[in-house]
């Protein structure tokens, strides 16, 4: 896994749940890519059809909150997300989409470099992040060596297999 990620910003507000990212109607849903035609559908009629592959999602508070369902993050890992940065995140959310290998960033001022289609740059190294198009830099949380292991494996399924 690259430590620099770089791509176009997608700005979303707080409590974004798990039912906006994955509609409950999709989720009988199995095949992959059909889960992610409909990513983020609940909070943006048309996101899956605008979305570019390496697209980094910025959120306030919450991100994730609501059900437990995998589709949230299967959908986000399928249709490419690079990463995503917020506030917060609902925990068991946290988890799913580390352990599907998408790199979830905490930033507590996110607000300092929000902006959409903006060029953002994050330095796993040196927890920053950077808005390419404004010039502003904040710092984010450390990756703990746990979780970057497993993005480095590009999922928790590789990590496993890799033993």
């Amino acid at each position: 896994m690259d430590k620099i990620i770089k791509g176009k910003s997608y700005a979303f507000g707080k409590n974004i749940d798990t039912d906006q990212i994955c509609p409950g109607q999709y989720l009988e849903l199995t095949d992959h890519k059909a889960i992610a035609s409909h990513c983020l559908e609940g909070a943006r009629a048309e996101f899956a059809k605008e979305f570019i592959e390496g697209g980094i999602i910025i959120a306030l508070e919450n991100f994730g909150c609501g059900s437990s369902r995998e589709h949230a993050a299967i959908s986000l890992k399928t249709i490419g997300a690079g990463a995503i940065i917020a506030k917060s995140f609902g925990r068991i959310f946290y988890r799913n989409a580390i352990n599907m290998g998408i790199p979830l960033i905490v930033a507590d001022n996110v607000e300092d470099i929000i902006g959409e289609g903006h060029l953002l740059e994050i330095n796993l190294e040196n927890s920053t992040i950077k808005n390419i198009d404004t010039g502003k830099m904040i710092s984010c949380e450390v990756i703990s060596e746990y979780a970057m292991n497993i993005l480095e494996h590009g999922g928790i399924i590789n990590l496993i297999k890799s033993m």
